[in-house]
């Protein structure tokens, strides 16, 4: 109990250090970052190759990349409830220390459900995609995503940590549920999922559009703060 105890008082540690470094610029950064619908074009070009790729069994592949999102998010909440973590923001002990950006969210924050669903379309895509590049860009778009949280003041680095495994082990699992359904009952159809790749290109596109969105939040940001509009 002591040893878990010490583990807690180290991650609280680390969230205060973490979550000191801030200023107005950044916060409007993070606060952009940490929201889904800034990263609604990235997620469509994702879909879009999925839909071309796979052809007849793109359905197949959305059903199974949608149950991976579904599992998360729902598993990552269950968690919430079930452990009673509070968040930072909400724990009369440093409440007073926590720099907050934007909401407080709910009450508990063990595990992360951005980091849950993050980690999750991490590890299901990357298996799907089987390219080296867009491995490097999911990754740090994940981290990127789930650091938000700490940084807004919502989430401890070890409800990070707890997400980012249980989403990754969603993420294995659902992908390899996927490929006994296609083993067992749509082998005969093209293509093989297993061997359907991402190409250069198109890899090079999603990057692209991963820079294009990112620049946008960046020099929207810029403007917001230039003129004072924030």
């Amino acid at each position: 109990m002591a040893f878990f105890q010490k583990i807690l008082e180290l991650d609280t540690e680390l969230f205060l250090y973490l979550n000191s470094f801030h200023n107005d610029f950044w916060d409007t950064i993070m606060l952009m970052a940490t929201r889904k619908e800034t990263w609604i074009p990235f997620f469509a070009v994702i879909l879009f190759f999925i839909l071309k790729n796979y052809k007849s069994k793109w359905w197949l592949v959305i059903f199974f990349l949608a149950l991976t999102i579904l599992l998360a998010d729902q598993l990552s909440v269950l968690l919430k409830e079930t452990i009673q973590r509070l968040r930072p923001v909400h724990n009369p002990e440093i409440e007073h220390l926590v720099h907050n950006v934007l909401r407080k969210g709910g009450l508990h924050g063990f595990v992360s459900s951005h980091a849950a669903n993050s980690f999750a379309l991490f590890a299901f895509t990357i298996r799907l995609f089987r390219n080296r590049g867009y491995w490097f860009l999911m990754l740090f778009w994940a981290v990127l995503f789930s650091y938000s949280r700490i940084y807004s003041g919502v989430h401890y680095p070890l409800d990070i940590l707890g997400g980012a495994v249980l989403g990754w082990l969603i993420g294995v699992g659902t992908y390899k549920a996927l490929m006994f359904f296609e083993i067992h009952f749509f082998l005969a159809r093209n293509p093989k999922i297993e061997t359907t790749k991402l190409n250069i290109r198109q890899s090079g596109l999603i990057f692209l559009v991963f820079c294009v969105v990112a620049v946008t939040v960046v020099i929207m940001t810029f403007i917001l703060h230039y003129y004072n509009f924030l």
